[in-house]
């Protein structure tokens, strides 16, 4: 009998040899969960890598292609990308010639009013009414002056005309019309000069007054006609 035997046993149950029974050892159910999820993520990376190939291949996405063309993707307006049209644009300044300006003096200089409306005047302005400054404005305006118009044309009007003169406020009032008032204020001394004021109109978008040609002098000989301009290119959209 085998010293592996237990003591009073024997018979078929009776364990011969000088080995101990092989154990097997017990399944680990965490390396079997964790080898099917890494099956199943390189299987899952396997199909993405698959259909990134075929995107490739297949000339990509209708939003690739037209961004590859400068189309523009699905948030862009009207096929144009970055470029603002319609109601997005900013809206043009309106020229001088375009706009009406009542000239009032609110201060205790006289003929001041008749002065700056004249070289607005000169600088492409329409000048309405010139005259004193209102009571509720009479004396009233400390600085150099106001500008006073509708909503609407704080900014066009009234930012063209702003150009004209430094100093000022702005203000807007219930008015219906499209003309706007320069109520000439303490401090006023002169307009701003032509040119500086022409530079200023143009940084903001605006389109100074043109200067009247000076007429030419007679000559002896008939000149020939002046050549014709080439057409300008259009401007660009974007």
């Amino acid at each position: 009998m085998s010293m592996l035997t237990p003591p009073g046993m024997g018979g078929k149950y009776r364990i011969t040899g000088h080995r101990f029974p092989h154990m097997r050892r017990p399944r680990n159910r965490r390396r079997i969960v964790l080898a099917a999820v890494s099956v199943t993520a390189v299987f899952a990376l396997a199909g993405w890598g698959t259909l990134q190939l075929v995107d490739v291949f297949s000339g990509g996405s209708q939003d690739t292609a037209q961004a590859a063309h400068g189309k523009g993707g699905k948030n862009a307006k009207g096929g144009k990308g970055d470029c603002k049209e319609g109601a997005d644009a900013p809206k043009p300044l309106p020229r001088p010639d375009e706009i009406t300006v009542n000239v009032y003096n609110a201060t205790p200089r006289g003929g001041l009013a008749k002065i700056t409306a004249d070289e607005l005047k000169k600088r492409g302005f329409r000048i309405g009414k010139v005259g004193n400054a209102p009571e509720l404005y009479d004396k009233k305006v400390s600085n150099t002056g106001l500008l006073l118009g509708a909503a609407e044309s704080s900014d066009g009007a009234l930012k063209v005309l702003g150009t004209q003169l430094t100093g000022t406020d702005v203000r807007n009032d219930q008015r219906s019309g499209q003309d706007v008032d320069l109520i000439l204020g303490a401090e006023f001394k002169e307009l701003s000069a032509k040119d500086e004021a022409d530079r200023t109109l143009t940084e903001l978008g605006g389109e100074p007054a043109s200067s009247e040609a000076p007429p030419l002098e007679p000559s002896a000989k008939p000149s020939s006609p002046p050549a014709k301009a080439a057409p300008a290119a259009p401007a660009a959209r974007c």
